[in-house]
């Protein structure tokens, strides 16, 4: 169990930790996000099991000690840098979101300060959008998206960079 004041911090996601991501499950209905196995990612070269990708695009948040607690995919999109955010499933529901999502929203703004950070999510989810609305975001759009079991509804919300002086 970790307290409610811990401090996240972002680091490099390494192959031992995407090795650990890929090997946590959550409770439906949050048991679609999901990995493939580590030896399915790595060999198919997709998302962080391409260390390239890995590299540029994904990241590690870890606690005080430097346990991982999950992790945070920055994709560049032109004026954009959109957020993939997991948790590590025990740490889901403890409302630690808004402290996890600021660490991940800090290391956005160092690396693409003049770009708009925005993320997807399901609009079922409300435990997440709880969480992003409680960090500085809003929603501004909403839309249907392919997903592995069909069109979804997802709500687009973008990071109010004002929310840092308040």
């Amino acid at each position: 169990m970790i307290s409610s004041n811990v401090i996240f911090h972002v680091g490099p996601m390494t192959s031992a930790h995407a090795r650990d991501i890929c090997g946590w499950h959550y409770k439906a209905p949050y048991n679609i996000y999901g990995w493939l196995s580590w030896d399915q990612m790595e060999a198919l070269g997709i998302e962080f099991g391409d260390p390239r990708i890995r590299r540029e695009q994904y990241v590690s948040v870890l606690n005080e000690e430097n346990e991982l607690c999950g992790f945070a995919q920055l994709f560049p999109m032109e004026g954009t840098v959109r957020l993939g955010i997991g948790m590590r499933p025990d740490l889901c529901g403890q409302g630690l979101g808004h402290l996890f999502v600021g660490a991940i929203v800090k290391e956005a703004l160092k690396r693409y300060p003049s770009r708009e950070i925005d993320l997807e999510v399901l609009t079922w989810n409300q435990r997440a959008i709880r969480a992003y609305r409680k960090s500085g975001f809003t929603i501004t759009d909403t839309y249907e998206r392919r997903t592995p079991s069909g069109e979804k509804p997802f709500y687009c919300m973008v990071y109010d960079k004002s929310f840092l002086e308040s």
